[in-house]
């Protein structure tokens, strides 16, 4: 059972409410997490609009999906996991690649460069070595680009972090994760 308990747009006001009803027209469903994160105004805000901001960068949906995916295994979050694995279905990622994904890898070397690299954010705690940075580099990616992969891996830590806590309900077809990667 969830620690932290979704709330129903119709129980919510102001701010929240319209935030959940944006959430409702845009994928056509209120999910567990961003209910769950309506009890803070602030934090649900926080979270919408730091995935709004990637959205305007230079990494793509697709690519900011896959990387939340890797980030989901590392974290061993299967709410991240099942929710990324639907919306990764969306934009168009085959059910091989998605799994390929969540093991930080990839059929595409490029997308796979930034797997590996936000998995070494992530087990690293921030401190790639200067070998992880420059394979990185070596793949293709600027500056802004590896800004974004960093953001991307933040925001994902951020959700799977709050989902352990609240033990979010998942409200997706279920996808498991094993345990979480040590460092």
């Amino acid at each position: 059972m969830a620690r932290i308990q979704p709330i129903e747009i119709d129980q919510t006001d102001g701010k929240t409410k319209s935030m959940l009803e944006n959430v409702n027209t845009s994928l056509g469903m209120v999910p567990n997490l961003m209910r769950t994160l309506g009890h803070s105004p602030a934090a649900l805000e926080a979270y919408l609009g730091f995935g709004k901001a990637l959205g305007g960068g230079g990494l793509t949906a697709k690519l900011r999906e896959q990387i939340a995916l890797t980030a989901a295994n590392v974290n061993a979050c299967e709410y991240c996991a099942s929710a990324h694995t639907a919306l990764g279905k969306k934009f168009g990622i085959d059910e091989a690649e998605l799994k390929r994904n969540l093991h930080a890898s990839s059929r595409n070397p490029k997308v796979e460069a930034a797997l590996q690299f936000a998995r070494a954010v992530i087990i690293r705690q921030g401190w790639v070595t200067d070998e992880e940075f420059d394979r990185i580099r070596e793949a293709g990616y600027g500056d802004g680009e590896i800004n974004e992969i960093i953001a991307t891996t933040a925001l994902s830590i951020f959700t799977n972090y709050f989902n352990h806590v609240a033990e979010t309900k998942v409200d997706f077809p279920l996808v498991e994760v094993g345990e979480p990667t040590a460092a």
